[in-house]
C-alpha cells in the first residue's frame, strides 16, 4: 500500500502532477504485471493438467497448486484492480475517529 499525499482540492501544481504521474505509472506497471501473471498461471497450470491427463492419474493432483497459485493470483488482481492508495484525508479521518 502507498500513501497518497496529494491534496483533494485546489489547484494542480507541478509537483501534484509528478506524484499523480507516478502513481499512475506505477498502477499501469500492477496491471500489466497482473496479466503477465495470469499468461503464465494459465500455461504452467494447463500443461499440468496435461501431464495428469497423461498420466491417468486417479486422483486430480493439479488441483492444489490450481487453487494454491490461484490465491496468489486472486491477490494480485486485488492490487492491481481494486485497491486504492492511502490519502492524507483518509489517515485524517482515521485520527479523527480515534480521538473520540
Amino acid at each position: 500500500m502507498s500513501i497518497d499525499k496529494r491534496a483533494t482540492t485546489g489547484p494542480a501544481s507541478p509537483e501534484k502532477d509528478a506524484d499523480l504521474h507516478d502513481e499512475a505509472r506505477r498502477r499501469v506497471e500492477q496491471k500489466r504485471g497482473f496479466w503477465v501473471h495470469l499468461a503464465i498461471y494459465l500455461a504452467i497450470n494447463g500443461l499440468l493438467v496435461a501431464v495428469w491427463a497423461w498420466t491417468g492419474a486417479p486422483f486430480f493432483w493439479p488441483v492444489i497448486p490450481l487453487v494454491l497459485w490461484g490465491i496468489g493470483l486472486a491477490a494480485n488482481a486485488w492490487a492491481a484492480f481494486v485497491e486504492r492508495p492511502i490519502t492524507e484525508q483518509r489517515i485524517q479521518q482515521e485520527i479523527d475517529r480515534m480521538r473520540r
